[in-house]
């Protein structure tokens, strides 16, 4: 088991870190932070349940995998990967099922790592994770045109073609203030890039829109108007199952285990071409498996390692796990001192702000390009 769970953490620490790249850790830490702010709410509410579930998962689940993983910088924490499995599993069975089936998935990522797997499932066929991401793409920019529109709908069904059927029915209901503060999010999101700043432009967004709202008094869903409070406190829960049932949630389990440890290992493949390092691949797969065991408990979802987060701790100076860690007391502090504000955000805020992560989640370009290779390419392609 010591060779194949070793922490990067402890052999860095062992090794010796200086000053100066604690204190860069520190810095790229609390920027990270700051980006994961809107991306684990958007994620909670997106994935069908409370806005706070996606902030105790940022907390608990990428402080884990920072302290025990195999990479230097893997920032972990809910994803867009998840929405869609997320979302079915708590309409067919519950939080509680939602509960069961994440610690059976963290149970067998665990598996992954001591079988030593993690060398396996870095080849997976590349037509097959664009086609899974770009199909997971549609199908969040889906999830979110209710908002992003500002239509009065309880209830969106699971199924896509229903959903938008859904919708199409409701287009006379469309309000346009709404619609302005999706575009705006999207505008001020896709436009800061351009500018020299740390800052995300979606936390920029989240500021604008809030503020203008609430000044205005502005006739908009809030976080606040379809959740209720986001509640600044850690809960222990323990779900309800019987054993005999239990064989219901292996399915969900296997599915969120192989979507985790291949979106996990996969960003840890990118962040080490950025960063010239190397990471364990099977130490990486234990700690998310521990990660998913234990946040479900505390209200969490699902986690993994998140590319577009781990790219932006490499570019912002991170190189120990010391920066991921901060980056969940950053979120924790957030939540317990200014969840009263957060749930004043506009459910169209967010929807812009998830509109843009299906956008870069679905590889337009790159799907199209595998669409001009092999016909076994296109067939694995489409497939998925």
């Amino acid at each position: 088991m010591d060779s194949i769970f070793k922490p990067k953490f402890f052999s860095l620490l062992k090794a010796g870190i200086s000053k100066k790249q604690i204190t860069s850790d520190i810095l790229a830490g609390i920027v990270v932070g700051v980006v994961a702010l809107p991306l684990a709410i958007a994620f909670a509410v997106a994935s069908g349940v409370s806005p706070e579930k996606g902030l105790i998962t940022a907390v608990i689940a990428g402080f884990i995998i920072s302290l025990l993983g195999g990479s230097r910088v893997q920032i972990g924490g809910p994803t867009g990967a998840f929405i869609i499995i997320v979302y079915g599993i708590v309409e067919k069975y519950g939080i509680d099922g939602l509960i069961i089936s994440s610690v059976l998935a963290g149970i067998i990522l665990v598996l992954f790592g001591v079988l030593r797997l993690g060398t396996l499932l870095k080849y997976f066929p590349h037509p097959l994770i664009v086609g899974f991401t770009s199909g997971i793409a549609v199908v969040i920019f889906s999830t979110q045109v209710r908002d992003a529109l500002g239509l009065q709908i309880e209830k969106i069904p699971s199924d896509f073609i229903d959903k938008w059927h859904l919708y199409f029915t409701h287009l006379n209901e469309i309000n346009l203030i709404a619609v302005g503060i999706t575009a705006a999010t999207i505008f001020i999101t896709v436009f800061s890039k351009k500018l020299k700043t740390k800052i995300p432009g979606s936390f920029f967004a989240i500021i604008f829109s809030t503020l203008l709202v609430n000044i205005a008094d502005l006739p908009v869903t809030s976080i606040e108007s379809f959740f209720g409070e986001i509640p600044n406190k850690f809960s222990f829960e323990i779900p309800a199952f019987n054993l005999s049932e239990l064989h219901i949630y292996i399915l969900p389990a296997i599915t969120i285990a192989l979507l985790g440890g291949i979106e996990s290992l996969l960003s840890a493949v990118v962040s080490d071409g950025m960063i010239s390092g190397n990471h364990r691949s099977n130490t990486e797969l234990i700690a998310q498996g521990i990660a998913n065991i234990i946040t479900p408990f505390f209200g969490g979802i699902p986690a993994t390692g998140a590319i577009a987060r781990t790219a932006t701790n490499v570019k912002n100076g991170g190189r120990t796990p010391i920066a991921g860690m901060i980056h969940a007391i950053v979120l924790l502090l957030i939540m317990l001192f200014f969840g009263k504000w957060a749930k004043l955000i506009p459910m169209s805020c967010l929807a812009g702000i998830l509109i843009v992560v299906a956008y870069n989640m679905s590889e337009w370009r790159t799907f199209r390009s595998i669409l001009q290779n092999s016909f076994f390419d296109v067939i694995v392609l489409l497939s998925s």
